[in-house]
Parts: C-alpha cells; structure tokens; sequence
C-alpha cells in the first residue's frame, strides 16, 4: 500500500480542475440563467447529494475491507480487524476479493433500484411542489430532472468502482480518471449553455462525465493480470461477506443520514420557507466554501487507505504523523482560503455580472465556521472508522432530529431566515459533535493540544 504525496498532488489537481471548471461554469449559469433557475439547479445539486447517501455507508467500508484485503489478511471481521506482521510478505486472497466484488454488485444494484422508484415518485412530487411559482420553463426543469434521475441511479449502481480503486491505493490513478471526466463536463457543459440549453445543459454534461470515468475505472482495476486471477479463484461466499460487512456498513450509513441532514437538510427545509432568490444566494455562498472545504481534507482523505493498511501492520506513529499533517492542511486552507474569499468574493462575483449576490458578511463568517467545524468533525470520524468501528453513529442521528427541530421551528414559526439556517446546525455541532470525537483521535493516537501548535 503505497501513497505519496504524488497522490496528494494529484488529488489538488483534480481538485483544481474541479474549482477551474466551476469559476468557468459559474459565471456562465449566474449570467445566462435567471436566479429562479439557479436556485432550481442549487435544489438539483442537493438531491445529488442524497441520492449518494443511499450508499447507506457501504462504499467506505467496502473502501475499508478491500484494503485489509491487499494488505494480505486472511478474513474479514465484523468489528476490527486482522493484525499482520509487518515484515511478513503480503499474499493477496483473491477468493476474498472476489467474493467482496461480488457482494458489492448485490447489494448497489438494489440501492439503485430503490434510488430510482424514490426520485421518480417522492423526488417528482417534490419538484412539482417547488415549481408553483417558478415563471421560468417548467418543460425544460422536468426534462432536465428526469435525465438527473437516471444518471443519478446510474451512478448508485456502479459506485463500487470507487471502492475498489481507493481500497487497492489507487488513488493517482482515480484522480487522473476524475480529471478526464472534469474536462469532459467542462467542455459539453460550455456548450450547451452557450446554446442556450440551460439546466438540461449541466445535466448531460454530468451523464458524459460519469460515464466515461466508470468506463476509465473499470479498466483500471480489471486488468488483464487481475481478470485471470480472479477467474482462477472461488468466490467467498457473499452472504457471509455481506454479514460482516453489513453491521458497520449500517452504522456508517446512519452516520451518512445525520451528516447529511446536519449539512443539507438546512436547503431542502429553507426551499419551503424561503424565496428561491435566497436559496440561490445561500447555495452559491455555501458552493465556494465546499471549495475550501474540499481543499481542507484532501490531504487526509487521500491518505486513508495508507491509514487503515497502517492500522493492520500496527504503525501508530506513521498515522500520528499524517494526522497532524492534515490538521496543518486544515487551519490553513479555512485561514487563507475563508480570508480571500471574504476579501473578494463579492467583488468577483459584481465584476462577472451575476444576477445573483453571495449572502451579506456576517452570515459568510457564520458558515466559513460551521463548515470548519463539520469538516474537522468529517476528518476525525474518518480516522475513526479505520479501526473498524463506528461510534459516533448515534450522536450522528441525534444531532441530526435536532437539527430538524430547530429549523422547522425557526423557520416557520420565527421566521428567522438565512440566520436560523446557519446558526441551528453551528449550535448542534458545537454542542457535542463537534468537540467529542477530534479529541477521541487525539486520546486514539496520543496527541495533545501542544503537539498541534508544535507542527
């Protein structure tokens, strides 16, 4: 299992490319479309989101178990995992992995048939209920959504791809991949909105790009070496592997369910409550700071299958090591980052002539924090979940009930606009979240406070 900072490298670029693609499409969509139809494509961007936490937490951990398996472990374990002596050879159970795959194809090809009978009915229903009073063209919104429908069910069923090139380490590979699939979206996307194609214009452009990366990652893990020894292997059984990947799998999904409703459920309430000018103004806000928020974990996040073959070979300093790298990573890209954008990002956003305006600076403050907080709080449960354990599943759900209840009742009773949408999940966080499990890693790999302000 080797990863670099090559992969890191990698992982900014395609990154980059990823930010680039967005300054370019932005200014395009904010120009070309009115802000009723950029708050429709914000409501689009979110349901994205969920359709992926159908996942249900499977994807991280099958991530998680292909790695014990190329670091040479025998058997699969509900809680925790195999310890193998570092300085023995690494002998690959290509039965194992067979039988992993195999699980993997069952169970996606479920999630995506309930992920399409969901968007097709509740998802439908939904964006007919927002549309009451949009003055834009509702054809070219339907269309547009029954393209995302499929391309989003598509995308559930081979999502195991993913976990197969992260859990084997290939994490350059995935982001050069990623980065051919940018270049694809970026160009058809260009196109088509110049055309005047509107939000059925991102929509194909993201059904090109998906395509080709699952066409480009199949044949990155399917080599030839790796068909043959695969067909030269008997499966494990998948029921079995399914046991014992499942009882995590569901933690981690319920995890997935309280982060996204702590991150996102604020845009699917507000767009009850709120005009769509506002949604369109929080999402695009809350879109430039997912840049830095994504620039804040790649570090980490890249080295996670080093991590958990890392866990298997006992190597608690290596991984104290990482971690406090990331955290470097982390303060930095919210110090830099969160002050350029507040210095100029109205500035840009007036000299492109966007028709829509970025939220006033005081809410920006408020969520530059918020997503500080989640994102270290995302960080540490990540370092978390490669012992193979979850436990931070239940105050996931916990906060995420709370989270519900206070922007209901701030919403519609209090009428406390963008405000609430911003401050309710900051307070849940901050009430126990967002401080309990960073330093659960900190006791985890015995670092303290000192050691932070050292590196």
């Amino acid at each position: 299992m080797i990863i670099t900072k090559n992969d890191v490298l990698w992982n900014y670029g395609a990154t980059f490319l990823k930010i680039a693609s967005s300054i370019i499409i932005l200014p395009l969509i904010l120009k070309m479309m009115p802000p009723e139809t950029v708050g429709v494509w914000t409501v689009f961007t979110t349901i994205t989101t969920f359709a992926n936490l159908l996942d249900f937490g499977f994807n991280p951990s099958f991530a998680r178990n292909i790695t014990y398996v190329f670091s040479g472990v025998k058997e699969l374990n509900v809680s925790g995992f195999e310890k193998i002596d570092s300085c023995d050879s690494v002998e690959i159970n290509y039965g194992l992995l067979k039988g992993v795959i195999s699980a993997m194809k069952w169970i996606y090809l479920r999630m995506a048939l309930v992920l399409l009978v969901i968007l097709s009915t509740v998802g439908t229903y939904y964006i007919y209920t927002i549309l009451q009073n949009y003055k834009g063209d509702k054809q070219e919104v339907y269309i547009a959504w029954i393209l995302l429908c499929v391309i989003n069910t598509y995308n559930l069923f081979t999502l195991y791809y993913d976990s197969l090139l992260q859990g084997k380490g290939l994490v350059k590979r995935s982001k050069q991949i990623i980065i051919i699939g940018y270049l694809v979206y970026l160009a058809i996307a260009m196109l088509f909105i110049l055309f005047g194609f509107g939000l059925i214009a991102i929509v194909t452009a993201q059904i090109s790009s998906t395509i080709i990366i699952r066409i480009l990652s199949h044949r990155a893990f399917f080599t030839a070496e790796m068909k043959q020894k695969l067909s030269d292997s008997t499966p494990r059984d998948k029921k079995q592997i399914l046991d014992i990947i499942y009882p995590n799998a569901l933690k981690v999904g319920l995890t997935s369910l309280g982060g996204f409703v702590i991150q996102k459920s604020s845009m699917i309430i507000g767009a009850l409550y709120l005009s769509l000018e506002n949604i369109a103004s929080y999402g695009i806000s809350m879109q430039f700071i997912a840049v830095i928020s994504s620039l804040a974990s790649i570090y980490l996040a890249t080295f996670i299958p080093k991590i958990v073959h890392l866990r298997v070979v006992e190597d608690i300093k290596s991984i104290r090591k990482i971690y406090l790298q990331g955290e470097l990573v982390l303060v930095l890209s919210y110090l830099v980052g969160g002050g350029m954008f507040l210095l100029i990002g109205p500035f840009l956003l007036g000299l492109i002539g966007s028709q829509t305006k970025l939220m006033p600076l005081s809410l920006l403050v408020l969520a530059l924090l918020l997503s500080f907080v989640e994102t270290n709080l995302s960080n540490a449960g990540n370092i978390l979940l490669t012992k193979n354990d979850v436990p931070f599943f239940v105050s996931s759900l916990v906060s995420g009930v709370f989270i519900i209840a206070g922007l209901f009742v701030s919403l519609r009773y209090m009428q406390a606009g963008l405000l609430a949408i911003l401050v309710v999940p900051l307070l849940v966080n901050l009430f126990y979240q967002g401080w309990k499990w960073p330093v659960e890693v900190m006791k985890d790999l015995k670092v303290n406070m000192l050691d932070l302000f050292k590196n």
